[in-house]
Formats: C-alpha cells, structure tokens, sequence
C-alpha cells in the first residue's frame, strides 16, 4: 500500500549527521510502519514512537479521546529526549492542542496540515476518507480550523482503516471514484487523503484523476506533507504561540 521506499534501510545503519530530529508519534497499538526514514528531507532524522495503550484505530471521537493521554506522553518524552518537533500521525489529530500547551517544541496534526495546505493550492477542497463514520469529524476540525467555508465535502469509502491494506487495487479504486466525484459533484479543486495508512496512494490518484479527465488536481498525502512541514518550521526556528497555547500548569498523576 506504501510507495516503495526509495532509501535502502542500510543507509539508515550508516554513520549519519542530522540537523534535526522529528518524532512521529502513531496514536494507535497493533502493526504499524515504522520505517518512516523515506518520508524526510535531507538532514533529518525520523524516530517512531507508538503508543502502548489505546485504540486500534482512529474512526471516532471516541476512540480518538482514549488515545490522548498516551499521545501526550509520547510528546513530551520526545521532547525530553532531545526532539526537534513532533507529528502527531493521524488525520483526527487527537492531543494536538494539549501536547502544544506542555511542549516548546513544534506540534503539528496533519489534518490541521493538509487543511490550510489545501486552501493555499486551490479555491476548495475535498477530504477522502475511511467510512462514513469520520465524515463529522473532519466538518467540526474544518470549522475549528478557520476554514470551514473551503471545504467542498468530505467523502468516504466503504474500507475500515485496518482493512485498507488487504485489497489495495480496490482500495485505490474506491478513492479514486470518490476523489472523481468530489471534483465533479462537490466543485473541489484540491483533494486531501484522509488517513495517514493511506501514505503513499497520492500519486495513483492523481493518476485516476487524470485518466477521468481532471488533470492539474493536486493531491495531498498527509503523513509525509506534515513531516515536510515541521521540518521547515524548525529550519525557521519557530514554534507554536504560547499566547495560544500556554504551558501546561499542573501536573494530573
């Protein structure tokens, strides 16, 4: 389901000089990938940190507010440990206004991410997603963001996070007649994959698109634009406001 990772695992054991390290941190437990070195820019080091209680996917409010505590605590042991910026790697981004009010370092969410990306690539866009279930989820982030007004439509397809790696040819068939219809039916100019498991699917999209007769519709993969995006924002040495997010105050045992 990933693209194939362009960088040999080797290069990884090599003797390398990082100028910078960003820790993902997967607010969900089972199998995940974590070589997610392919993903980064030169000079950056990427360390994945899953959490060790909490749901097996993210498709709920719910399920989204059991892993806070546990994305939070992952955050800040980044950060103690010498991280540079730290991505939360789900498109709910659960924590991410919490983990801002207890760390100095950049926090970013991909949704919030690929969001304001989207609205700065094109007039409106559509968020593809997994199952109908998440569709009021991306609606009320939208709103929270500032830019509920450029989302042409969140649309779905019948296939379960966990499930969206055992029919990759359907899976990618499924987002694109959706991704079609968004363009067609919703007016979107820009498309936004809503998952983080569907890293790496962009570009056959964009292919899918292209063969329906939408061509020049960007197409935005969450995972590796919001790991681009901290990079830049360490590189300009800046950081989340705390006017807006104030230091955390006390601590709860």
């Amino acid at each position: 389901m990933r693209a194939p990772n362009p960088r040999s695992t080797n290069s990884r054991d090599a003797k390398q000089t990082y100028k910078r390290r960003i820790n993902v941190v997967v607010p969900i437990v089972g199998t995940v990938d974590n070589d997610l070195q392919y993903l980064a820019g030169p000079g950056t080091e990427i360390r994945v940190e899953q959490i060790c209680n909490g749901p097996t996917s993210i498709e709920s409010a719910y399920a989204a507010a059991i892993a806070v505590p546990e994305v939070i605590k992952k955050a800040r042991e980044a950060e103690t440990n010498g991280a540079d910026a730290v991505v939360i790697s789900c498109m709910d981004d659960p924590g991410l206004a919490a983990a801002r009010e207890c760390l100095k370092i950049p926090v970013l969410g991909p949704s919030q991410t690929t969001m304001h990306l989207a609205s700065m690539l094109g007039h409106r866009f559509s968020i593809v997603t997994t199952l109908e279930s998440s569709v009021p989820g991306f609606e009320n982030l939208a709103n929270l963001y500032g830019i509920g007004n450029l989302l042409a439509s969140v649309r779905w397809v019948p296939i379960s996070v966990v499930n969206l790696n055992d029919d990759p040819d359907e899976t990618v068939r499924a987002l694109v007649e959706q991704s079609v219809a968004a363009v067609k039916h919703d007016g979107a100019h820009v498309i936004v994959l809503g998952c983080t498991a569907m890293s790496g699917l962009d570009k056959a999209v964009v292919k899918g698109l292209n063969e329906a007769g939408y061509q020049g519709i960007p197409v935005i993969d969450p995972l590796p634009t919001t790991i681009r995006m901290a990079e830049a924002i360490v590189d300009l040495g800046l950081t989340q406001s705390k006017r807006t997010y104030p230091m955390a105050q006390f601590e709860i045992y």
